[in-house]
């Protein structure tokens, strides 16, 4: 893909799901920086201004809509592009995850190599941008 290492914040709470993530990313080469619910995920997206997040949208404390939100409100994060990650695949799920400020939405069982595709085509686009 790219010669840079790119930092990539997962929120996720269930631990077979991110560990499973985690460790196939960085075989891909990513900088994995992990969070295991909203209000952690918040602080760790300010503290570290990773290059992308993938959020899961069903997390404990508050939810993955809140979290896009409060990014999106944030000037310090409100550029990171997120990836909405959601066991939730109806239309209207899909609108909700963008209209709170997600650039892309997939949904679980994680399909890795469509999932490897959105990761490279955001961090392209915001790497020319």
């Amino acid at each position: 893909m790219m010669t840079k290492t790119f930092r990539i914040l997962l929120i996720e709470d269930h631990p077979m799901n991110r560990d499973m993530l985690v460790r196939r990313l960085r075989r891909r080469g990513f900088y994995m920086l992990e969070a295991v619910d909203g209000l952690q995920g918040v602080a760790v997206a300010r503290q570290h201004h990773p290059d992308l997040i993938l959020l899961d949208i069903s997390i404990p404390e508050i939810d993955g809509y809140e979290v896009a939100r409060r990014l999106r409100a944030d000037p310090q994060t409100a550029g990171i592009p997120i990836v909405a990650l959601t066991a939730h695949a109806l239309e209207e799920d899909r609108q909700r995850a963008l209209d709170a400020g997600c650039d892309e939405y997939t949904t679980k069982p994680v399909d890795f190599k469509a999932l490897l595709a959105i990761i490279e085509r955001i961090l392209q686009e915001h790497t020319e941008a």
